[in-house]
């Protein structure tokens, strides 16, 4: 156990801290709160800080049924927590996928009894869910892992319904930082990273779209009609209530029509009145980028896709409750996928909107 490793060193000087269950009252269009246990939460916080996006890892415990356990407490195993982190992320830098993809690729998903050096089930792994988004990507994370055969046994990782979260007492946080001296000896002879190098140095595991590329102006141009070309490439918008989707009221979701990115989904779709597809908000935040449009005498927000570069439309402050945005989009830009073909075009992972 660490605390054996550390002391061989050292004594650990405890110090009382009060600590306090952390409330979900954050305002979702800031930042999210994911929340994960991966054994040690010195080495789990570690990982995750280091991600771009994220903007606060809190150690601390999670699974039990204690309120505002000790870390003696936890870590003698009678209070059904284990060691757990709670990651506050910018959901437009990065995405739960991409956070899933760093907890896959930083545990031994195959061990419910602990991780490395640290055995019982206070270090247990697990994904701790906080919305029923949060449970479809991380079942769907598992199932793919599962199916790669990767570790040749079974990803036995529980996901679980998120009930709470204690912080754990302030010398625990931002330990590898505060205490790197300490937390570089036990990080180093508890097998972690010699595990994670032995398995990810001849496999790869990736959970967040990396298949859309962009393409060069000549295969753009051979791809879309004219009237296409004239509106993705050329910045121009086509005639309101003259286009292909204004009026669609089909189930499914929006896809850049040069790149397949996906962008808006029709369950934010609404009837505008402006004769263009409307939506509240993007499917996919890091797949849209918004920039300033001075081509009229009043500034506008112009709306492109990332990866495509696409011209999709604009965005303005006259829509609907509850974000009181209108994503503007013009069609030409947008290829419909219904949502009984997302499976077959490779978009499954979007078919729980429509269950």
């Amino acid at each position: 156990m660490k605390k054996i490793i550390l002391l061989s060193i050292l004594t650990l000087f405890i110090i009382g801290c009060e600590k306090m269950e952390i409330e979900e009252n954050y305002d979702t269009e800031d930042y999210q709160i994911a929340t994960f246990a991966g054994g040690c939460f010195w080495c789990t916080e570690s990982d995750f800080e280091k991600q771009e996006g994220v903007l606060e890892v809190i150690s601390g415990f999670s699974g039990g049924s204690e309120i505002d356990p000790s870390y003696k407490e936890v870590s003698s195993g009678i209070t059904g927590h284990t060691e757990a982190v709670q990651v506050k992320f910018n959901p437009e830098i990065i995405s739960y996928s991409d956070l899933l993809e760093v907890f896959w690729t930083h545990v031994d998903p195959t061990d419910t009894n602990g991780q490395f050096v640290d055995r019982g089930q206070q270090y247990r792994p697990a994904i701790f869910y906080h919305d029923e988004e949060q449970k479809k990507l991380a079942e769907d994370s598992k199932i793919k892992l599962n199916e790669s055969n990767i570790f040749n046994k079974p990803i036995v990782v529980e996901i679980t319904k998120f009930e709470s979260f204690y912080a754990a007492e302030d010398y625990h946080q931002n330990y590898y930082k505060k205490s790197s001296i300490r937390y570089n000896f036990y990080r180093g002879n508890s097998g972690r990273d010699q595990f994670l190098e032995n398995t990810w140095n001849n496999h790869t595991f990736t959970l967040t779209d990396k298949k859309y590329t962009k393409l060069s102006e000549a295969e753009i141009k051979e791809m879309l009609t004219p009237s296409q070309y004239r509106v993705v490439k050329g910045n121009k918008t086509e005639k309101s209530f003259d286009n292909e989707y204004w009026d669609n009221e089909e189930e499914g979701i929006y896809v850049d029509v040069v790149s397949g990115e996906p962008l808006f989904s029709s369950t934010d779709k609404y009837v505008s009145g402006t004769g263009w597809p409307s939506f509240t908000k993007p499917l996919e935040e890091n797949n849209v980028v918004t920039l300033k449009d001075y081509k009229l005498f009043i500034p506008r927000t112009e709306v492109r896709s990332n990866v495509g570069d696409s011209h999709l439309g604009h965005v303005f402050d006259d829509g609907p409750e509850p974000n009181g945005l209108r994503w503007c989009m013009n069609s030409a830009a947008l290829k419909f996928i219904p949502k009984n073909e997302l499976t077959e075009k490779g978009y499954e992972e979007y078919s729980y909107l429509f269950d």
